[in-house]
């Protein structure tokens, strides 16, 4: 099984909270780290690690996990320990879930409610200047869109590479192997992201 080159890292505060997070959701759902190994094709050793928060997963790396906790990536964000309401609607500014993924350059704030099966999640992601997801492409459950509000966007989906700027939009299967970054070496790009997940993958390409 492939191991992701990611360096071990201190427990970061924030890798940590992910790992945590990852950890509860497959104990939730009575999975296995041998479970969870043969269905992402991740070591044991590496999501143990990643629990541990000793390892800084990718965004790669989220959403296989996601996919195999049978949630979407907004559903590895904790909701606020102080939230009390039972049906929330609203997430106000003050109280956004944050993901930072530090190694990448890039921080994603959701921007629905946070915890639970995330069936549609909306995000506010900053990539700082030359960040991205890796030269890796990767692939998912669901379907993604999204709306560039600054700087510029290069996402690349299969064979195509397509270059946004600020107005411009985008939808595509998440099934289809894609990656994406910030181009641009000194100002930061800033885009409005939805992920859904998908009742049934669609066949062929």
């Amino acid at each position: 099984m492939s191991r992701p080159k990611v360096e071990p890292t201190g427990a970061d505060p924030v890798d940590r909270a992910v790992g945590q997070r990852l950890r509860a959701l497959r104990q939730e759902r009575r999975l296995s780290l041998e479970k969870v190994a043969a269905s992402t094709g991740l070591s044991i050793g590496f999501i143990s690690q990643v629990e541990r928060g000793l390892s800084s997963p990718s965004l790669r790396v989220l959403a296989l996990l996601a996919d195999t906790l049978q949630t979407g990536i907004g559903g590895l964000f904790e909701g606020a320990p102080s939230e009390k309401d039972p049906d929330p609607i609203v997430v106000f500014e003050r109280d956004r879930a944050e993901l930072k993924l530090w190694r990448a350059g890039i921080t994603k704030q959701l921007l629905t409610p946070a915890g639970g099966t995330q069936s549609l999640s909306l995000f506010h992601m900053v990539l700082e200047p030359k960040a991205s997801t890796g030269d890796e492409l990767f692939s998912h459950d669901g379907e993604e869109a999204g709306l560039v509000l600054e700087g510029r966007l290069t996402l690349v989906v299969e064979a195509r590479t397509l270059e946004l700027a600020a107005g411009d939009s985008f939808r595509f299967a998440s099934h289809r192997p894609h990656r994406f970054g910030n181009p641009d070496g000194r100002t930061r790009a800033v885009v409005l992201w939805v992920n859904a997940l998908a009742g049934e993958r669609p066949a062929g390409p």
